[in-house]
């Protein structure tokens, strides 16, 4: 049994580490250095309910702050792990403290892919990815009339519906042909076209961003330029073209690295003393027969648990189906399973409809599911992806059949 863990980053997997570590009766010491001034928290709530104001900053938090009141956790807040010596098994942080630890679990999460000249954007462009982040747009979501919106993935439309029913004027610019092309097929994808246009979004797809205009007196944001050659009027602008994985600090200290810190089913990384989970890590995942990095809360959470569980002396493997989800307006979009080259879809229930399911095939076998606002469907698709099953195409199209009847 470890002495002394530490866990590098504090987000919403660093919150599950402990937590299980606790449940694990580990009576060791526990070190939890983050680079935010916040306790672990949920980053889902922000691009949404947060955003909108309609969840307090309390309810973000993985765990309340008396939950680490505890003499063997010690919170190192607003601290940055800056170096890793394998070796002699320390951390030293940007404070100047040198920590031991005898294992590491790295929680680094990713950060937002920021455009070019960031570093000299007007006041107003601003990206989603923190509570700091949230206060500083909704302290300008106020008064601003307009907003655009660069990047339709998941944040881009979650931000657009909510600034959508604040009353404000949105446009949504996306270099690619339709909304949320890199994760759902162009049904889903004209499904939540159609959805955005009906409460009034302008969807400017296949377009560029070029620059922005700004106010040469304020500094302040007033407009997109496009690459066609256009000026979009702007008070605001939120910025979501995806997220880059905190890797930087485990490539530095001679781990292996494949679009993420290479673990093993154990979540061990190539030191068989540290261990990395989350948004940051690439694992090998049995259903898919290839190494995946994902960005989900469920990923985080159950690769914590098992991280700590095998910190502890245990033997767990990770083996889930991954899955995601997506609030926009009164639409639940939930995923589960990877989609990535499918050659099959098969809808079950009418996309002119609020609630109805695509399910993704290859070769006959079911690799993938969105479901909206059809949560059954989503749920019982989850058995048939880990049975890698081939039900055939007219039983899963019919809705007089659930889906686990087609294991």
């Amino acid at each position: 049994m470890p002495k002394q863990i530490v866990i590098a980053g504090a987000g919403h997997a660093a919150g599950q580490l402990v937590a299980t570590l606790k449940q694990q009766k580990y009576d060791g010491r526990i070190v939890l250095i983050g680079d935010e001034s916040y306790l672990p928290y949920q980053r889902p709530p922000l691009s949404k309910k947060f955003l909108a104001g309609e969840m307090p900053a309390a309810r973000l938090y993985v765990k309340p702050e008396s939950f680490y009141d505890d003499p063997n956790i010690t919170l190192k807040l607003d601290t940055r792990v800056d170096e890793i010596d394998r070796a002699a098994h320390m951390v030293s942080t940007d404070t100047g403290a040198a920590i031991h630890y005898d294992v590491l679990i790295l929680a680094t999460g990713s950060r937002v892919r920021k455009l070019p000249g960031s570093d000299s954007m007007p006041r107003g462009v601003h990206y989603l990815r923190t509570i700091d982040d949230v206060h500083a747009i909704r302290s300008e979501l106020e008064t601003a009339g307009r907003i655009v919106i660069v990047g339709a993935g998941y944040i881009g439309l979650e931000v657009a519906a909510v600034a959508r029913t604040l009353g404000l004027e949105v446009t949504v610019i996306e270099m690619a042909d339709r909304v949320m092309s890199r994760v759902v097929s162009p049904e889903i994808s004209e499904f939540y076209q159609r959805q955005h246009r009906a409460k009034g979004v302008v969807l400017e797809l296949a377009t560029g961003l070029a620059g922005f205009r700004s106010d040469a007196t304020t500094g302040r944001v007033t407009g997109v330029a496009t690459t066609d050659s256009r000026s979009i009027p702007a008070d605001l602008v939120v910025v979501g073209v995806g997220i880059v994985p905190n890797t930087e600090l485990a490539a530095e200290a001679g781990l292996l690295i494949d679009n993420g810190i290479v673990v093993d089913e154990f979540c061990r990384s190539s030191d068989p003393d540290i261990f990395a989970v989350g948004d940051c890590s690439s694992h090998p995942n049995s259903i898919y027969d290839r190494r995946v990095r994902l960005e989900s809360v469920h990923n985080a959470l159950e690769q914590a648990k098992t991280a700590a569980i095998n910190a502890c002396g245990g033997h767990q493997t990770y083996t889930d189906v991954p899955w995601f989800w997506s609030d926009q307006y009164d639409l639940k979009l939930q995923i589960a399973g990877l989609s990535q080259d499918y050659d099959h879809v098969v809808l079950r229930g009418n996309p002119d409809g609020r609630s109805f399911s695509c399910i993704y095939l290859r070769e006959g076998v079911v690799i993938a599911i969105d479901a909206i606002n059809a949560p059954r469907d989503f749920t019982q698709a989850k058995a048939l992806i880990a049975a890698r099953a081939k039900p055939g195409t007219a039983r899963l199209a019919d809705e007089k059949l659930q889906l686990k009847e087609l294991i």
